[in-house]
């Protein structure tokens, strides 16, 4: 057995405790073997593992550090990170229709390999070791995950307004046809889901079928719904319900799906989502530039929906760190609640981790032996981390993508000391500049 002892920290167990304890991990099988003398065994084959546990092949420096799980970023559009301040300061509505649908229709396949590889590179540098991709190009994404050791649901997007109807026909059809392709690619890290861009943005026929065929696949259904009252009030107008009902009547709600924003949900579309066990991916940095509103993130936890984080793509927000939206998070979540106890530290800590993992049906977000050895080890030597009178606190309220020291995802050490060691840096970097720059060059040639 090739075994990893990540060792010398604080390790943050699923029940919010913070001990001093080691983690052993077995590399071959991608999974933590013990926290401190844990096992996943008993008996013979648990004295065996503690064993393993003190007898590893190689240490990774936890003194000083926390040890968390991978985090989660459970909506973006990851190859959006070529258009990091190309569109700033203008409503959604506007910044798609004048900035970004023109920007993306110059997209090319290489251009979107060159912004997710920038995208992999800067979650793996912030401590995230998965995530969900609503874009296009998803095979090329898929390859990006691959080489970059990282975890992902992964859909290619489906818009059909302004497009006839074979164009928009295609565009489903391509969607239930990559999520049927690519599930299960790069050794099983790599998941799918059928994913139309929202219920405004593509017609009720598309919807409903796009649907069915998922269903018939397996796959679960990823969207945006709610995200702002200019999305709602057209629902409502046309069909004399609210958006969550609309996707009830398209069975486009159950266990394992999940929708991003939830900005504008009443409480019969809370009560709805919870029945339902549909999932909702909070992105409060995204909702807070674009002026979209504050989610109910307090009342849909208490109503025992499934809250994750997401950083929505980098051309809203305009970065893809997820600790910061963890305090963005916790402190949007007391405006919007009117009620400083409202989304407490250890909520959006979880939010980011386990309910990540959960909202996207992905293994991940524990510390506990048998589960993947997905980590990210936070170094809390540093002058806004002292003191540490809580470290889930200062996860939450203080620390910074920066701090992430390691950062470990199937048992892989996806970069060690601040060195991401699946990608190269500097390569990735200048790609993606020069690809972002050409991309704007097309895009002004063509207005």
């Amino acid at each position: 057995m090739n075994t990893l002892r990540v060792t010398g920290g604080r390790v943050l167990r699923p029940n919010g405790s913070v001990t001093e304890t080691d983690v052993t991990i077995d590399r071959d099988a991608g999974r933590i073997l013990a926290v401190g003398r844990e096992t996943a065994g008993d008996g013979a084959s648990e004295r065996a593992s503690a064993d393993e546990a003190n007898d590893a092949d190689e240490i990774l420096d936890a003194a000083g550090s926390i040890v968390i799980p991978g985090l989660v970023n459970a909506h973006t559009h990851v190859a959006m990170t070529l258009l990091r301040g190309y569109a700033d300061d203008k409503p959604l509505d506007a910044w798609l229709r004048e900035d970004i649908w023109p920007a993306e229709a110059e997209l090319t396949d290489d251009d979107i390999e060159a912004g997710a590889a920038l995208g992999a590179l800067e979650m793996i540098r912030s401590g995230t070791t998965a995530f969900a991709d609503m874009y296009f190009a998803m095979d090329r994404v898929a390859d990006v995950v691959d080489r970059a050791g990282l975890r992902a649901r992964l859909g290619h997007g489906v818009v059909t307004v302004g497009k006839d109807a074979a164009d928009a026909r295609a565009d489903v059809e391509e969607s239930i046809a990559v999520a049927r392709e690519l599930d299960g690619a790069a050794d099983g890290r790599v998941r799918t889901a059928f994913m139309p861009h929202s219920l405004t943005t593509v017609g009720e026929e598309f919807l409903r079928d796009g649907v069915a065929e998922a269903r018939e696949a397996g796959v679960p259904v990823h969207l945006h719904a709610n995200e702002t009252a200019d999305e709602v009030g057209p629902i409502v107008s046309e069909r004399g319900e609210r958006p969550i009902a609309y996707a009830a009547d398209l069975d486009a709600l159950g266990p394992g799906d999940f929708f991003a924003h939830g900005v504008h949900l009443d409480d019969s579309e809370i009560d709805r989502l919870a029945e339902s066990g549909t999932a909702v991916v909070h992105c409060p940095a995204s909702n807070m530039k674009l002026a979209s509103g504050m989610a109910p993130v307090q009342r849909l936890r208490g109503a025992g929906v499934t809250v994750a984080l997401g950083t929505d793509g980098a051309a809203s927000n305009n970065d893809l760190d997820v600790f910061d939206e963890m305090r963005d998070a916790a402190m949007l979540g007391k405006l919007a609640a009117d009620d400083a106890a409202a989304v407490p530290a250890e909520a959006v800590v979880e939010m980011a981790t386990a309910a990540g993992a959960d909202a996207l049906g992905l293994p991940g977000g524990r510390i506990e032996p048998g589960a993947v050895a997905d980590l990210a080890v936070v170094d809390l030597d540093a002058p806004h981390l002292t003191p540490v009178h809580d470290p889930v606190s200062h996860l939450a309220y203080a620390a910074r993508g920066s701090d992430v020291r390691h950062t470990v995802c199937d048992g892989e050490v996806l970069m060690r000391d601040r060195e991401v060691l699946t990608l190269d840096a500097e390569a990735v970097q200048e790609r993606a500049a020069s690809a972002a720059s050409d991309l704007v060059a097309r895009v002004d040639d063509g207005t």
